[in-house]
């Protein structure tokens, strides 16, 4: 039995992996790549790392410098499995050599196996899907569904959230990516997001009260609606916000603040789904059913694979309605097929037990740091998804994004990848989700090098 999972959870154990580079891009010079990058790629919002990475393998990236960093990050959170999972290969060299893409009106074998295989999973009312490409295309059909077969066009989100680049998408996100392009979408409002370690509404003994802060906001939503409310989409987990955890009993009310109002509820589990979280879906943690349920990341193991979930009776009324979301790559072979063998291995092999006990080293790893160093203001999460907030000081919470970055860099220097937050609106939050395969000892094998980042940075306020 693996250590640290008890009798009663699935132990898993992955098989064996090369630990050497890969080996399709070694030998290329490090100094012309980084050249070349500046000359030919354009801007898409971030900065490049310096340095270029050449090959991936099971929890780890090779830059072509021959540094080896594990992936706490899981590429942008989606190699739910691993880099080069075995099973995936081949689904893809099967699928690329007989079956790759079709006429966006044809049906195919992966498609429909995806289909039954992901409802069988999912509780009653999430009965129909189909699948696209990214998240922000998933959540623009889902948002467009909603408006279709309410009627109505005012979408509410969730300030700090992050949904998607399309338009509609774009207009229920709150974290970033709104300004220099003029007016967004007409009907797009925020309720304050779920933020424990810092909301301004607390109880007498100064516990977070999101239930004042909840009815707070829908009190500002009904002012500012002209009667036409047709959805609110939310993230179980705000992510891109610094791994905040909604709080128990939220999702439930928010459901019912929306059937209140003759709404739907979306559910965005781009990064909680499959497993991610310790259960096959986040929604399942709070027994909530949304009228619609958006997947993309980690149902495609880093391929581009997105899926929108309903109910029959909505479809059905969609249906009626001309709803249409037809595209280039829905409902595709070959991504289909890879998401069909995702969902197949996550099951087979016991992962959403081995995430949830893998979930519990991470927590306590991260907790004992904390103890440590008078830097970690907060450390959140559930599952191996996990936040580590780093502050000025405890008592005022006042960020320290520079400090941050620099632990960050400290980390990767060690051959940890463990940092999403280089950019300001992430206030200096490590946001940690690595691959659910991730074995215990590579666990270890990470917080090792975390705790060595935060020792051997300077102004990381040891306690004392």
């Amino acid at each position: 039995m693996a250590p640290g999972i008890t009798t009663n959870e699935v132990a898993y154990m992955p098989p064996s992996t090369n630990s050497e580079a890969p080996s399709l891009y070694s030998g290329r010079n490090e100094k012309e790549l980084q050249e070349n990058t500046k000359k030919f790629l354009a801007n898409y919002g971030t900065k490049f790392s310096n340095d270029v990475v050449v090959g991936s393998k099971g929890l780890y990236v090779y830059t072509a410098s021959g540094h080896r960093v594990l992936d706490w990050t899981s590429g942008q959170m989606s190699c739910l499995l691993g880099h080069g999972h075995s099973e995936i290969v081949k689904t893809i060299a099967d699928h690329a050599a007989s079956l790759d893409h079709l006429f966006s009106g044809m049906v195919s074998p992966p498609v429909i196996s995806l289909g039954e295989r992901l409802c069988n999973l999912l509780p009653p009312g999430l009965d129909k899907a189909f699948f696209l490409s990214t998240g922000g295309e998933s959540n623009e059909a889902a948002i467009k569904m909603a408006k279709v077969y309410t009627g109505k066009f005012e979408v509410v989100g969730l300030g700090a959230s992050w949904h998607g680049m399309t338009a509609q998408a774009l207009g229920t996100q709150y974290h970033f990516g709104r300004k220099g392009q003029g007016p967004l979408l007409p009907g797009m409002m925020m309720l304050p997001a779920p933020n424990a370690y810092r909301s301004i509404f607390r109880r007498l003994d100064g516990s977070y009260d999101w239930e004042a802060e909840l009815e707070y906001g829908w009190q500002m939503i009904d002012m500012q609606s002209c009667g036409s409310l047709a959805a609110c989409i939310v993230e179980c987990i705000q992510s891109s916000a610094g791994m905040h955890v909604l709080p128990p009993g939220y999702l439930a009310a928010l459901k019912k603040q929306c059937e209140k109002r003759g709404m739907l509820l979306i559910v965005d589990e781009a990064q909680t789904g499959v497993g991610r979280c310790g259960d096959i879906m986040a929604i399942a943690h709070e027994d909530v059913v949304p009228d619609i349920l958006t997947l993309s990341k980690t149902l495609g193991n880093g391929l581009p694979l997105s899926a929108v979930v309903t109910s029959a009776e909505i479809d059905r009324v969609c249906m009626e309605r001309d709803y249409c979301f037809y595209t280039t790559h829905v409902n595709d072979p070959l991504p289909a097929a890879v998401g069909d063998k995702v969902l197949e291995i996550v099951v087979r092999d016991g992962l959403v037990e081995h995430s949830r006990a893998m979930g519990k080293v991470l927590h306590d790893g991260l907790h004992r740091l904390k103890e440590k160093h008078g830097c970690i203001g907060d450390v959140r999460g559930r599952g191996l998804m996990a936040g580590v907030e780093i502050v000025e000081d405890c008592v005022t919470k006042a960020p320290a994004i520079d400090l941050g970055r620099e632990i960050g860099d400290r980390a990767y220097a060690l051959g940890l990848w463990a940092n999403l937050s280089s950019h300001k609106s992430f206030g200096g939050t490590f946001r940690i989700a690595p691959p659910i395969t991730i074995r215990e000892e590579e666990l270890r094998e990470g917080l090792e090098i975390l705790e060595r980042a935060f020792e051997s940075t300077p102004g990381t306020l040891p306690l004392r």
